[in-house]
């Protein structure tokens, strides 16, 4: 794993410590810089990381708190309290 990855890896676990204590702000700010880092080094997101953050407003969702989660006829349905809505097949 190279330097860029860990970091992603590191900016996960800051963003999901920093929405446990309240600061939704803060978080948001993780997630956009491990965007970056990603964009940059062109890098996947993983996909931890890429199912529990929000597309449109970039929060690190935690179901039950910011996000409702929902299943769908073979999909998992998770919507952020912006609005946005995303969908993930299952078996």
């Amino acid at each position: 794993m190279g330097i860029p990855a860990e970091r992603i890896d590191r900016l996960e676990t800051l963003a999901r410590e920093a929405v446990r204590d309240g600061e939704d702000d803060r978080a948001r700010e993780y997630v956009r810089l491990a965007r970056r880092v990603a964009e940059r080094h062109r890098l996947r997101l993983p996909r931890r990381f890429r199912r529990f953050t929000c597309d449109r407003c970039d929060a690190y969702l935690r179901p039950g708190v910011n996000a409702r989660v929902r299943l769908q006829s073979g999909k998992v349905v998770v919507a952020c309290d912006c609005g946005e809505l995303a969908r993930y097949p299952y078996k």
